[in-house]
């Protein structure tokens, strides 16, 4: 008879997580060119309770921000972590992390997108950090593409709405994956690939004037599924180069309860679920498009163009893991949400972040749960955290209970999920140090256990302080989730 779990596994991954677009900086350095996340402005104005995209804009605004040197552009700039990262691993390691993720910034790679060779300088400062990670014992987790494809590649090709961009990007990622094959095992191809349209832009590279506004349902979900292909093709490649690879997809889950117990309710947030998470990692893992989506894409007359080899491709190079981040859930009601997508409500049950991201550790049990028992395929909790306003107190310290107590009713959650043999292979703590907002590309919205002095105009000294849930989380992890 099978084993009962009694806890998290011996080699039980424990870190933290970041984009290279939220945290590098040195936005020339080196020959890197532009990227989709180089011309996201920080907006003193922001409305926290309803900002839009994440960057983008029209076709003109992009250009014109792209020459831009007045304006705050913040992911240019990021925490400096591309001088920095030697000393901020440094306390990373100091809290036991055993595992870190990050991402590869496609534009330090290819500054254009299309070139035919890479920007070795781009290559080197990698080589370095990766070099880093591992001297600390830390299993590096890779992302590909997060939100940092080269805005050549939207300007001049309207980005993954052209199949050209999946070339580009499978020859990026060869690229990658031949340097580093024996230096990565876990690769995630994509960052989040279900959240279109709120990302469409730092996901697909699609900009608000690129089609008539009734035609942009269609031109997001063809451009997905082009990033299905070359995600299928990167796997193809990957198994080539090195079998010992392990590839992964990305959800940004978003399980929806229904509202009441009212039959529409609980139809429409099945729906909801589908639509919005598991038509793409049913896709992801089971190598096909299913029979709901298609009804969907006839009935909102979407017509998806495949070439003949697509269809094969995708069966055949199906996912190793999922890659998951959770930071809240939402609720479905049939009387105020519609069929589309991130058309939600809050549940009135649980407590408002300044964003309205509502903490619900059993959400998070729910969604490991669900995602377990669609596919039985190993999960990486790729990021779990919370965005809050720190209060630096006299003392020069950050007494952050609020962040220690939603990490341990996520840890608890976790925990409940690996007792039920959910087979979860590491725990990704969002922000282990101060990053520019992805959503609102502000310093405020803080998730680090380690805090950086700088404001939401990048002014401050970028001093690294520990918050009081630096040393909390360094006992979790020495106690491999036990001591809560």
């Amino acid at each position: 008879m099978k084993k009962l779990p009694t806890g998290f596994k011996k080699d039980f991954l424990w870190g933290g997580a970041v984009a290279a677009c939220q945290v590098e900086g040195e936005y020339l350095k080196d020959g890197r060119g532009l990227s989709t996340s180089d011309i996201h402005m920080y907006d003193q104005n922001l409305d926290r309770l309803h900002y839009g995209l994440e960057g983008g804009g029209t076709l003109a605004y992009i250009k014109a921000a792209a020459e831009d040197t007045e304006g705050y552009y913040p992911k240019r700039h990021g925490i400096d972590f591309y001088n920095t990262y030697p000393e901020d691993l440094k306390l990373m390691a100091e809290m036991g992390f055993t595992c870190f993720r990050s991402s590869f910034s496609w534009s330090r790679i290819f500054p254009n997108g299309d070139e035919l060779e890479p920007n070795e300088e781009g290559l080197k400062f990698y080589d370095r950090f990766i070099d880093e990670l591992l001297k600390y014992g830390m299993e590096p987790i890779m992302t590909i593409s997060h939100y940092d494809m080269p805005l050549h590649l939207v300007t001049e090709y309207g980005g993954f709405g052209n199949r050209k961009v999946i070339d580009f990007f499978v020859r990026y990622a060869k690229v990658l994956m031949e340097r580093y094959h024996d230096k990565v095992t876990y690769w995630i191809v994509a960052n989040q690939i279900n959240l279109i349209p709120i990302v469409r832009f730092g996901l697909l590279g699609i900009y608000d004037d690129q089609v008539p506004e009734e035609k942009m349902d269609q031109l997001m979900y063809q451009a997905v599924h082009n990033l299905f292909v070359a995600c299928a093709k990167t796997t193809e490649l990957a198994r080539t180069i090195d079998p010992a690879m392990q590839m992964g997809i990305m959800l940004a889950d978003g399980t929806n309860y229904p509202a009441t117990c009212h039959p529409e309710d609980v139809a429409l947030t099945m729906k909801r679920n589908r639509l919005q998470n598991y038509y793409f990692t049913d896709i992801a893992f089971r190598g096909e498009y299913p029979t709901y989506i298609l009804r969907y894409f006839e009935e909102q007359n979407i017509k998806i163009e495949m070439e003949p080899e697509d269809e094969k491709l995708l069966k055949e190079n199906t996912m190793d893991f999922l890659a998951m981040s959770y930071y809240s859930s939402s609720v479905i009601d049939h009387k105020k949400n519609e069929y589309k997508a991130f058309d939600m409500s809050q549940n009135p049950y649980l407590e408002p972040t300044p964003w309205e991201w509502r903490m619900d550790p059993l959400g998070f049990y729910n969604a490991l749960s669900q995602n377990w028992d669609r596919y039985q395929k190993p999960i990486i909790v790729a990021e779990n955290g919370l965005g809050a306003l720190d209060e630096i107190q006299a003392d020069g310290s950050i007494q952050d209970d609020y962040r220690i107590d939603y990490i341990r009713k996520h840890i608890e959650a976790m925990k409940m999920a690996v007792l039920d043999g959910v087979d979860i292979l590491a725990y990704c703590w969002w922000g282990p140090i101060d990053i520019v907002s992805s959503s609102t590309a502000e310093m405020s919205k803080r998730y680090g256990l380690i805090h950086v002095d700088l404001d939401d105009l990048g002014q401050g000294s970028a001093k690294r302080t520990r918050k009081k849930s630096f040393s909390w989380y360094q006992k979790v992890i020495a106690s491999n989730g036990e001591e809560l």
